[in-house]
């Protein structure tokens, strides 16, 4: 993996050195820890003209590196109290002969930024813009095998608490209860908040869990996601609860299902962002639910969930083989409940079988 993350490292530094800039400061967790392969709190790593610089304030014990480092990097750490690791990397940047140094100013502060030209006076201080985030969104298949892996626990944790008894319960402890085995299959932790949304809750995005109790007849909305070395995968499953379905429930489902199965499908290499959220979103909207649709019907995920591309109608670029994404299409009907299904995929090219699924639990609307 040494080399994995030098040649990442490497392509960046091509990259700002063709736009003027000597240094480059990265001080963003997640591109922190895509570059360097580890990313302790609070971490900044420096691409210098002669080496690269990871910067860590120390820790209680001692030892800021959770795990491997690589073995090109340099480690810096600094002693307890002494200055923000960005600052003493641009000095350490103006000590090596630069004469600029690119930096994520969508991450600083105001503050931060200010103190970095009064840490390294006469150093010219520029915008590396998303350019990290960019080269992010194609993973390499030890990335997809990551993904793979936390998918397979998340299917492992929702799969079990299918199997119990949940008349009774509470969201809350649902949603603890999914987070528990999340760990206990080897997550690393969840990938972000669990949802759980039963009856009028049901289908609304990132519900936070309450004390309402699941009641027969429900819908049960679940969304979640494991984390594992860092990647994060996503899933979302709506059910019914303790009885046959009503009407207005398999109505609802049948129609969102088709609307997650379309933008399933048009995940294509080259196909327009835009087009993918239109092809889920089309099949809502003429069936009435246009004003219920959430801004996105999916997005990018990888070491952040949310990340790009976007899936929505204003999303610009178009979709790269091997770009992990998540298809969720949902309705909620105020006062009722509603459907949300949520699937983690990866673009993949005709000829290879189109978009490989992740996250494999079904998508038959159960009676639990």
């Amino acid at each position: 993996m040494s080399e994995v993350y030098g040649n990442r490292r490497r392509r960046l530094r091509d990259r700002c050195a063709a736009a003027g800039s000597a240094a480059v400061l990265v001080s963003r967790p997640a591109n922190v820890r895509y570059l360097a392969g580890v990313a302790p709190p609070g971490a900044v790593l420096l691409l210098g003209p002669r080496e690269d610089t990871l910067l860590c304030p120390r820790t209680p014990n001692g030892d800021p590196v959770d795990g491997h480092l690589d073995e090109e990097l340099r480690l810096t750490v600094l002693p307890a109290g002494e200055g923000d690791p960005a600052e003493a990397a641009a000095g350490s940047a103006l000590a090596a002969g630069a004469e600029s140094l690119a930096v994520e100013e969508h991450h600083l502060t105001v503050a931060r930024h200010r103190a970095l030209g009064a840490a390294a006076p006469g150093l010219a201080v520029t915008d590396l813009g998303p350019a990290v985030e960019q080269q992010r969104v194609v993973k390499d298949e030890e990335e997809i095998a990551c993904l793979r892996i936390a998918a397979e626990i998340t299917d492992q944790a929702l799969g079990e608490l299918l199997e119990s008894i949940l008349v009774g319960r509470t969201e809350r402890h649902l949603a603890l209860e999914l987070e528990r085995r999340l760990v206990d299959h080897g997550a690393d932790g969840p990938a972000f908040a669990t949802s759980v949304a039963t009856g009028p809750h049901a289908g609304l995005a990132a519900h936070r869990p309450s004390d309402r109790r699941v009641e027969e007849g429900d819908f049960l909305s679940v969304s979640l996601g494991a984390a594992y070395r860092g990647y994060r995968c996503e899933i979302g499953r709506t059910f019914v609860i303790g009885t046959s379905p009503a009407d207005w429930q398999i109505e609802l489902y049948e129609l969102v299902f088709a609307a997650q199965r379309a933008g399933r499908e048009a995940l294509l290499p080259g196909t327009a962002c835009r087009d993918v959220d239109r092809a889920a979103r089309q099949i809502l909207d003429a069936a009435g639910h246009g004003e219920e649709l959430p801004p996105r019907t999916g997005h990018g995920v990888g070491l952040e969930i949310g990340e790009d591309p976007q899936l929505a109608p204003a999303a610009m670029g178009k979709l790269d083989a091997c770009v992990p994404v998540t298809v969720e299409p949902g309705v909620h009907l105020p006062g009722r409940g509603g459907v949300r299904i949520d699937d983690t995929l990866v673009v993949r090219q005709e000829a290879d079988g189109g978009p490989e699924l992740l996250t494999i639990t079904t998508k038959e609307l159960l009676a639990l």
